[in-house]
């Protein structure tokens, strides 16, 4: 499946440059490589994952999305080892993917010449910034080059801030550090820092499936960012992901609570639940006020739920 996906990719980028089309890719070439997600789409075509369940998504923990994820055989979504901007807090959003190359200078002069024709203006590692939507974050593979490679300052992580009001997840380096930091609500992980500028790099394209160390990423995908690491989820999990792991949450403090009220056992807690158990479940979920899901939604998962 891997392999058929990045020949897939390949071919998209190989004939998007050949046929002179955008330096992005296209709304239908994007949905084509998303083909499972049957929800509302962004007019570049990413799909359009709904601010409620990201908002929630916050709340739910790596491994928790991790194994999810696994469960379902995506198990190379993850990526550890990073130094975070703002390590206490967790950032969500859907994915913009940048792919950095080093320079060579015939590509490079027909990425520049495309984006030129198209009204792009800047340096080229300043155009992914332009199509930020609020929401979104900005990942860039610059394939772990940190000297030289560095892909914003101060300058460009504002700008990214007042679009995105997120941040950036970088496979390579940034700039202006201190600056960076000065930036109220803004957030990065990268893999490293350096004060010399970008150097011999070139953009290759954008919203384009990427590589980020361990992990395969996809335009749309929504990331969980927090300081223990990053996990990409593809956008037709997210709801059932984040209900998943809320119901799990609830049931872990069930048992917790039941465990220390020496109500039940370890085994009976850790195994299939009787009914017994399972009804006064459903009676303690009946006494709690902050649910992380409505009573709603949680009813409607319960019916599906094998426990």
């Amino acid at each position: 499946m891997i392999r058929k996906l990045i020949c897939f990719a390949s071919f998209i980028c190989i004939t998007h440059f050949a046929s002179a089309q955008q330096v992005t890719l296209t709304p239908d070439q994007i949905k084509a490589l998303t083909p499972d997600w049957k929800g509302e789409r962004l007019a570049d075509g990413r799909p359009k994952t709904e601010d409620r369940f990201l908002n929630r998504l916050k709340n739910i923990s790596l491994e928790e999305a991790w194994g999810y994820l696994r469960n379902k055989g995506y198990q190379n979504q993850f990526e550890g080892d990073w130094m975070v901007i703002r390590p206490d807090s967790a950032m969500v959003g859907r994915v913009v993917t940048a792919q950095y190359m080093p320079l060579r200078p015939d590509l490079n002069k027909l990425i520049t010449d495309k984006g030129k024709a198209e009204g792009r203006i800047g340096a080229t590692n300043s155009w992914p910034i332009d199509v930020l939507q609020n929401g979104d974050v900005y990942v860039a593979d610059s394939y772990g080059k940190i000297v030289d490679g560095t892909l914003i300052g101060d300058n460009l992580g504002n700008a990214i801030y007042a679009k995105s009001h997120t941040g950036v997840i970088f496979y390579g380096s940034v700039r202006d550090i201190e600056g960076l930091e000065e930036i109220q609500g803004f957030n990065g992980w990268i893999k490293g820092y350096d004060p010399s500028y970008i150097q011999q790099m070139m953009l290759s394209g954008i919203n384009v499936p990427i590589r980020i160390g361990r992990a395969t990423v996809l335009p749309g995908d929504v990331v969980l960012a927090k300081k223990g690491g990053i996990v990409f989820i593809p956008a037709q999990f997210l709801e059932d992901l984040v209900l998943n792991s809320e119901f799990v949450e609830l049931r872990d403090a069930f048992g917790h609570q039941r465990l220390r009220e020496g109500k039940y056992t370890p085994g009976q807690i850790d195994t299939q639940w009787t009914d017994e158990i399972k009804k006064d479940f459903l009676q303690w979920i009946g006494t709690q006020k902050d649910l992380p899901m409505t009573r709603e939604e949680l009813d409607k998962y319960m019916k599906d739920r094998t426990w």
